[in-house]
């Protein structure tokens, strides 16, 4: 009998079959393969699935194609390869398994080995990965160096310049589309902008480390810098570790798990030394991946202990507000209520969640003890201010405070309709999808619409929309026929990716007279200092 995977592969499949077969043997955690009951409840969850109807686009199929190379039933040739790269990753299928099965990490594996072995890859996608992987996104400075550049080209007329004469259409559709849809870069990051320490006010709750992410910091800088007033305004001291840097999500669903795992190691280093007792994330796909540190490094003697004390203590912004946040008594009475208020200084029942299932954050569901004194302000960070006016003010002048008035409230100066698109990573491994819903019920003269399928991926899935730009077309289309049912003014998500992809559903379907795609960040700072929109 055959003692090895790779006596069990004939020898005319090829000596590559034969290495990846082996790698995949090796690296494959084969309790979850065998954990996998083939009951088929992940495959109305699962959205190539859905797509196609094909048993190998399922988690269950891909699963059993894992297990047959593992067994040595089957070589994992180019079609494996295909099917592997073909999911988005977005583990619904996770909360859908009822033998908890771990899905993502899985697909991560397997990824990991076929990325060791491929052949399929053109010389210049091989450039362009290492370029990426390894030059780009593991270093802050040359990150800021290419909003700098982003920034030079939608500033000094090149865009204008590049449209007129045509040569954006030297460029596949999918590409020009998220051209297009690209918001204002920065080669300034939040701490370049406005500091590394922003103290709490009034009475202090916690110190919490803001993840400023690599693809957030400059193109979403806004986000980060409103995250942090948010914060402050919310009773938190903010501390943005300068030394921190990319999560290494892409990386790890990209079949880079060494990159991925020195990225984290790096996170961890960061954060310890700044002494919080929070984690915060306000990006699904990057938080994903920080509350998983712990498995991603588990088999690390030097890092297990500290990864998993870093798991434990992520959290997603809008759980940390609504559990931990000071938030002004009539936020605090809707959030309770689980109504949204028809107008300032009135209450109205709010629509009801699709799903209510917010089982905490990951692995970081309780609340971690930790010295209440501030390791942040002994670590001597300056102190910087660069909050909007209290919204205390703008809350009392309109009436929506019955009591006390401290804390964050949101209030809209005029009637507006909005709607959610849950991120993914967010609700599927975070298990985050209340807390979003609830702050936007608390959002005075706001009427909240569920999403129909708000749970399902909207095809961005990280860069799967530029590496698989027909099946992430396909799966937007729909997404994008139950959005403009909603008739909402904001469609609102929790994901920078998500965000991008809703901005070009929403161009592609010439909905950008009526409808804005919105950071939920963005949309509750905006209400917060009381700026608001007349729709």
């Amino acid at each position: 009998m055959a003692k090895t995977l790779s006596d069990l592969i004939p020898s005319a499949q090829g000596g590559d079959c034969g290495e990846l077969a082996s790698t995949l043997k090796s690296g494959l955690d084969y309790d979850q393969l065998t954990n996998c009951m083939r009951c088929g409840f992940c495959l109305p969850a699962c959205p190539t699935f859905r797509e196609t109807g094909i048993e190998a686009e399922s988690p269950r199929g891909r699963i059993a194609l894992m297990k047959a190379v593992a067994d040595g039933i089957m070589a994992p040739d180019a079609a494996f390869e295909t099917q592997m790269n073909h999911c988005l990753g977005c583990r619904a299928c996770e909360p859908a398994c009822p033998a908890d099965v771990k899905y993502g990490q899985l697909l991560e594996q397997a990824r990991d080995a076929v990325e060791t072995h491929t052949t399929s890859h053109r010389w210049w996608v091989k450039i362009a990965r290492k370029a990426a992987f390894d030059g780009l996104f593991p270093h802050q400075n040359r990150m800021r160096l290419l909003g700098g550049a982003l920034q030079l080209y939608q500033r000094a007329g090149l865009r204008k310049l590049a449209r007129g004469t045509g040569l954006m259409k030297l460029f596949p559709p999918h590409l020009r589309e998220m051209e297009a849809i690209l918001p204002e870069a920065s080669r300034r990051g939040v701490v370049e902008q406005i500091g590394a320490f922003h103290p709490a006010q009034g009475e202090r709750i916690a110190a919490v480390g803001l993840f400023r992410g690599c693809i957030m910091d400059v193109l979403f800088t806004e986000t980060n810098k409103h995250t942090v007033e948010l914060l402050n305004e919310a009773g938190f001291d903010v501390v943005i570790p300068e030394t921190q840097n990319c999560c290494g999500a892409l990386h790890a669903h990209s079949g880079e798990q060494a990159g991925a795992k020195a990225l984290a190691k790096r996170n961890i280093a960061a954060f310890k030394a700044a002494g919080v007792e929070w984690i915060v994330s306000n990006a699904g796909g990057c938080g994903a991946l920080l509350v998983e540190y712990d498995h991603l490094l588990h088999d690390d003697p030097q890092w297990r202990e500290d990864a998993a004390w870093f798991a434990k203590r992520t959290i997603d912004v809008s759980q940390l507000l609504v559990e931990h946040g000071r938030l002004q008594s009539a936020a605090q009475a809707a959030l309770a209520a689980g109504a949204g208020l028809a107008g300032v200084g009135a209450a109205k029942a709010g629509a009801k969640a699709g799903d209510a299932n917010d089982g905490g954050h990951g692995s970081g569901s309780a609340e971690p003890s930790a010295d209440k004194g501030g390791g942040a302000q002994a670590a001597g960070h300056e102190h910087v201010r660069g909050v909007s006016a209290a919204p205390a003010k703008l809350a009392a002048a309109s009436g929506v405070c019955a009591g006390s008035c401290s804390g964050v409230g949101f209030a809209s100066a005029e009637g507006v309709r909005i709607t959610y698109q849950d991120s993914c990573h967010l609700r599927n491994v975070m298990r985050s999808s209340e807390a979003p819903r609830k702050l936007m019920r608390s959002v005075a003269n706001a009427e909240f619409v569920e999403l129909a399928e708000a749970d399902r991926c909207c095809g961005s899935a990280g860069i799967y929309n530029l590496t698989q730009p027909q099946m992430a077309s396909q799966i937007l289309d729909h997404k994008m026929e139950h959005v403009q049912r909603t008739e909402a003014h904001y469609l609102l998500t929790s994901n920078p990716g998500c965000l991008l992809q809703m901005k070009s559903g929403i161009e592609k379907h010439g909905m950008s007279g009526r409808m804005q795609a919105m950071h939920l960040v963005d949309f509750l700072h905006e209400r917060m200092s009381g700026a608001g929109r007349s729709e």
